[in-house]
């Protein structure tokens, strides 16, 4: 399942998450730079409860299960 966790960067390029996140084993994450002084997109937010209502489910793990790793 796919989860949004807010971040922050600091000058060295060290990241510092804003919750505290429990994985049963190392995963991969991409991570989005926004301009200096820029909120996330409001677009995003708005459509983020959408989209998770449609994704997070079972029967889309299933069908997408082909192209994640091993």
């Amino acid at each position: 399942m796919l989860q949004t966790i807010e971040a922050t960067i600091d000058e060295r390029g060290n990241v510092h998450l804003l919750e505290s996140v429990k994985l049963d084993k190392p995963q991969r994450a991409f991570v989005t730079i926004f301009p200096d002084g820029q909120d996330m997109p409001e677009t995003a937010l708005l459509s983020e409860a959408a989209l998770a209502k449609d994704w997070n489910r079972p029967e889309e793990d299933t069908a997408w299960s082909s192209l994640q790793p091993e």
